[in-house]
């Protein structure tokens, strides 16, 4: 999950539109789809690591996958993803103009789809970025997806007018947005939790609060990075000590 902060805009008091979106990369996710498609069960819990209910679930899910499916078929991203990091973004509880703001800033990360926005409407699928899928790009999805999404950042970023990502997603994830290819200015949050003087990063809570950060981003409109180090929901607070230009700590007493 990646935020941009662009300039403040004046008021839109306009109807909002929320109204379902087309993935940008959405004939690589079928492309993406076909290729899961001729995997077989033994190859699809190597792959991904799953169980074999889990194996004969997405198996099916991608024998059903359609470059061109019909509405009851699909969701908005940003409600159709589950995971700590998107009970910390609650999305299901964002007020319209909330998801409107989103939808020009917040961009999810996906190993089928690429880069997401949270109206982009998809079909149920299973596919970790980390993935070792082999297609004729290579061995792996982020030799598949290259600098793609990173320009494709950039490209979001020229649009909305700002030269700063706030970076909410793992590192397997944006591992997958090629550094030399993005001219953005990334800011990582990190979270820890502090016991006996020593911070520490606890992947449950980390996973949460790094959603939690991406839905104040959004309901504050922040458009100015330093504003992000307000952020205390769950009773963390920036460290400046613990803090360089890149990476900005958050910490909170353990329970």
């Amino acid at each position: 999950m990646l935020v941009t902060l662009s300039p403040a805009k004046s008021l839109d008091l306009s109807p909002v539109d929320l109204t379902p979106t087309q993935p940008q990369f959405a004939q690589d996710a079928a492309r993406l789809a076909r290729t899961m498609r001729g995997q077989t069960l033994t190859q699809l819990r190597s792959l991904m690591a799953i169980s074999d209910d889990l194996a004969r679930l997405n198996r099916d899910r991608f024998r059903a996958f359609s470059d061109m499916p019909e509405a009851e078929a699909v969701k908005p991203a940003a409600w159709m993803f589950d995971g700590d990091t998107y009970t910390g973004l609650d999305a299901r509880s964002l007020q319209p103009d909330d998801i409107a703001f989103a939808q020009d800033h917040l961009c999810i990360l996906s190993g089928l789809y690429g880069l997401l926005r949270p109206l982009d409407a998809i079909q149920p699928y299973r596919l970790e970025m980390g993935s070792r899928l082999k297609t004729r790009r290579g061995s792996t999805l982020y030799a598949y997806w290259g600098d793609a999404i990173a320009q494709a950042l950039n490209a979001q970023a020229a649009v909305t007018g700002t030269q700063t990502l706030i970076n909410c997603a793992s590192q397997e994830y944006f591992a997958a947005a090629n550094r030399s290819a993005l001219k953005l200015r990334v800011i990582t949050p990190q979270f820890l939790e502090v016991k006996d003087g020593r911070p520490k990063i606890v992947s449950f809570f980390a996973k949460r609060a790094r959603g939690a950060m991406a839905r104040y981003i959004v309901t504050e409109r922040l458009t100015d990075p330093d504003a992000i180090r307000g952020f205390t929901a769950g009773g963390y607070a920036y460290d400046p000590d613990l803090s360089d230009d890149a990476t900005w700590a958050f910490t909170r007493t353990a329970a």
